[in-house]
């Protein structure tokens, strides 16, 4: 039988499945070290070494999905977490922190597929939150010394410059966009804009009585609901990967709209650096906005179906049928 070439064996290699299991049980691992160093169990640096683990494995599967070196950002961000344990200085470990969260931000946009209906892109959600909720953990292992206001700037802003420009190469630049991806891009600009200006407004310059009353309504919240749904979340961040998945079947315009899903999952994977909140209580805020947040991508995409799909029931399930835009598979390389 004659050997294969080494190109061939290459190819062969690259279409197993093998790397992304050996990835898994990486974040199986770190999970695994995360939830001794809580009981505890085992040494001090049990739960930063989770961390560690964790991050390598989402920095190779952000860097295969986006075509990139995978294998050599994976060992520098194992060569970043050695630096960590050895020196355990607090800037490190906070860098580390900040790194470790926009990567999963942004993973979790990218692992998302087209939707061809609503349930699948709500499935999609659920997948982009789930990977942010491992981040979170990951993060929190790292112990980081932070401001929570500026953390959660910081990792947005990284985490929106590195899904935008994974989204220009995929999106074929800003030639690409058309007149409804331009519109798209520029609504969430906007809503982005003014739930962080209104968020800064308020917190800086709004008055006694209008703070109060925004206070009882999250008190309320917190009291009878267990949480309160993060705004940024809620409506922006879920919708649009929602709407984004969905418009992604039909054309790659979707990815636009998909990048401001960060404002979903980067808030997901600092939802656990704040120390006035429990465990608990985060994960609601989660689920919250998730919730309500397709409530309002459900809407936005029958708004978009109701102005740009076909009329009547059988039309429909006819243009469904012809969503069929290709892309790669979700452990396959976008680019």
């Amino acid at each position: 039988m004659p050997a294969r070439s080494p190109g061939r064996l290459r190819a062969a290699l690259g279409t197993t499945r093998l790397p992304v299991l050996l990835a898994v049980v990486v974040v199986l691992a770190g999970l695994g070290c995360l939830a001794a160093a809580l009981v505890p169990v085992g040494p001090d640096q049990l739960g930063t070494a989770g961390s560690i683990a964790i991050a390598a494995a989402y920095t190779w599967a952000l860097s295969a999905r986006t075509g990139g070196r995978s294998l050599f950002y994976a060992a520098l961000a194992v060569a970043v977490g050695v630096a960590v344990l050895v020196t355990d200085e607090p800037w490190l470990r906070t860098g580390a922190a900040v790194v470790t969260c926009a990567v999963a931000a942004v993973l979790g946009v990218m692992l998302t597929v087209p939707a061809v209906r609503f349930v699948a892109a709500a499935r999609e959600c659920c997948y982009a939150i789930l990977v942010a909720a491992v981040g979170a953990v990951a993060t929190l292992g790292f112990e980081p010394s932070i401001t929570l206001l500026r953390f959660e700037y910081v990792t947005l802003v990284l985490a929106f410059l590195g899904c935008f420009g994974v989204v220009y190469r995929l999106g074929a630049g800003l030639h690409g966009l058309g007149r409804r991806g331009a519109a798209a891009v520029l609504i969430g600009c906007g809503v982005l804009a003014l739930v962080l200006a209104y968020a800064e407004l308020l917190r800086r310059y709004g008055t006694p009585g209008l703070v109060e009353q925004l206070l009882d309504g999250v008190r309320w919240s917190r009291d009878n609901l267990g949480a309160f749904p993060r705004p940024i979340e809620t409506l922006l961040g879920v919708p649009a990967l929602a709407w984004g998945c969905h418009m992604r079947a039909r054309r790659r315009q979707g990815w636009w709209v998909c990048a401001f899903g960060v404002a979903a999952t980067t808030p997901v994977a600092s939802s656990l650096m704040n120390p006035s909140i429990t465990v608990l209580e985060a994960g609601l805020s989660v689920l919250y906005g998730l919730v309500v947040g397709l409530v309002i991508g459900y809407a936005v995409i029958r708004i978009d179906l109701a102005f740009t799909g076909p009329r009547g029931s059988r039309a429909r399930r006819a243009e469904e049928a012809s969503a069929l835009r290709p892309e790669p598979a979700r452990t396959s390389p976008l680019l």
